[in-house]
């Protein structure tokens, strides 16, 4: 059951590095917690999918690089490097996150990261922006 609990969770961040809400929804139980530590937490599939939906209103892209994941009965915990993207803008930063799967579903999804990190990381992005593109390359929309 630990290799399907993994499974779901890779699918589901697969899910949202494409920008797929539907598929990662799927995924989803009706009464998931989603909480990003120590922002509000959604709760149900619908106020979860709400808040991808404004996540997404201001970004162009996402990226989960999964450095370590492992899984205990239903608990899965991953380490990994996040990027959000806003046009030109990226930010990458750490996030340790902790799943719980039942029935196939995710019924808790709550990450914890360093406010320090992201906002380090969003100058960063800034900065990224101020340095000129290389001769022949095309705007990223």
């Amino acid at each position: 059951m630990t290799d399907e609990n993994v499974k779901v969770v890779r699918d589901f961040l697969a899910a949202l590095e494409n920008l797929d809400l539907d598929a990662a929804g799927e995924l989803l139980a009706p009464g998931v917690l989603y909480q990003n530590v120590p922002l509000p937490s959604a709760r149900g599939k619908a106020a979860t999918l709400k808040t991808l939906r404004l996540m997404l209103r201001y970004g162009t892209g996402f990226e989960a690089r999964i450095h370590e994941i492992s899984a205990d009965g239903d608990t899965v915990l991953t380490v990994r490097t996040d990027a959000l993207e806003s046009g030109r803008w990226r930010a990458e930063f750490w996030v340790c996150g902790t799943f719980r799967v039942r029935d196939g579903k995710i019924a808790l999804w709550r990450d914890y990261f360093d406010w320090t990190t992201l906002l380090v990381a969003s100058l960063r992005g800034l900065a990224g922006l101020l340095r000129p593109r290389p001769a022949g390359r095309a705007a990223k929309a």
